[in-house]
């Protein structure tokens, strides 16, 4: 089948997340004669775009869409240009019956399917961890229900699969590299689809998100404080990586619900989670567990935090971390 893939961009590369994505797609695309095409929005200036179309073909894509005229996250227009490429699709009279369009489970790959769900007509299944092709056409997934607490087996029967992949279900792995078609769209774009838009920063140095970045430093209500995540801010760039936070701490409205970290919130997978003054609640578990290695700071050994950690420090974070961070500074040496 011919598989769509939205790659969603970190800085000037393809999102982890994407590339995550992107792998599943391939492993569905292999089973039938067709392939994988990624679709990428604002790749510019024309550098950028050809290391992104490279770094999309050395992960499977045969194809890729580069998009211009809609530069800023906008999700009903994005929809808008997947569902014109599925009409190419159809008007092309291939024998392709049952195409798919594949997202990351991310805030924005579950948006934009959904409002391709809205304007096609077509269901769409999220957070799934694997796909196959199942009889008659349709499409046999399992997907993640309650937080990823347990695995749904079931069967996708629409004219077109649209799906999201979990966040942390699936590895990114690179194929041999091969060649890649570049076809640069710029679609025509309605006003009523540009109602709903977003300019974004970065999050962290290098251009790193909270998604995407291999170091995240915590902080939630022991933190105290909208001014006591100072500290934080200078590990985590002293790291290399970024803040995220706890729900209660956006709640409180010491921090923006962007950096937060959870089943309500972004779902992480670092290399490090360095959780401070965070009890653990269920839904942020969910959040995290996709970490590589977690460690958390808290004054109670029994907060959940602790003992899902793979090392736990009891221990007063404003006192903890203040001196992780001389000690950085110290290694680090003078500079200037």
């Amino acid at each position: 089948m011919t598989v769509f893939c939205l790659a969603e961009l970190d800085g000037d590369g393809v999102a982890e997340a994407s590339l995550r994505a992107l792998t599943l797609a391939r492993g569905l695309a292999e089973a039938g004669p067709a392939g994988v095409s990624a679709v990428v929005f604002g790749a510019a200036p024309p550098a950028a775009a050809a290391a992104v179309a490279a770094d999309l073909a050395a992960y499977g894509a045969g194809e890729v869409y580069l998009v211009s005229g809609v530069e800023e996250y906008a999700p009903q227009a994005w929809a808008r240009v997947l569902a014109r490429l599925l009409g190419d699709l159809a008007a092309d009279g291939a024998d392709n019956p049952r195409p798919a369009v594949i997202a990351a489970g991310t805030e924005h790959g579950n948006e934009v399917l959904a409002h391709l769900g809205a304007i096609t007509g077509l269901p769409m299944a999220a957070n799934c961890v694997a796909a196959a092709p199942a009889d008659e056409g349709a499409l046999g997934i399992v997907r993640q229900r309650w937080a990823g607490l347990l695995l749904e087996e079931a069967v996708l029967d629409a004219p077109v699969a649209l799906l999201t992949v979990a966040a942390d279900a699936v590895a990114a792995e690179p194929r041999p590299a091969a060649a890649v078609v570049v076809h640069q769209v710029a679609p025509p774009v309605r006003a009523d689809d540009l109602v709903v838009r977003a300019a974004e920063s970065p999050a962290g140095p290098g251009g790193a998100s909270l998604a995407t970045a291999r170091v995240v430093v915590g902080g939630g209500r022991g933190v105290g404080s909208a001014d006591g995540f100072a500290p934080l801010e200078e590990l985590a760039q002293l790291l290399g990586g970024v803040v995220g936070v706890s729900r209660v701490v956006t709640s409180e409205g010491w921090r923006p619900h962007t950096q937060q970290v959870g089943q309500t919130g972004t779902k992480i997978t670092p290399d490090l989670y360095l959780a401070c003054g965070i009890s653990g609640a269920i839904q942020h578990i969910a959040g995290c567990s996709g970490a590589k290695n977690i460690i958390a700071i808290n004054t109670d050994p029994a907060a959940p935090m602790m003992t899902r950690a793979d090392y736990a420090l009891i221990g007063n974070l404003h006192e903890v971390v203040p001196a992780l961070v001389n000690a950085l500074r110290e290694r680090a040496g003078p500079t200037g």
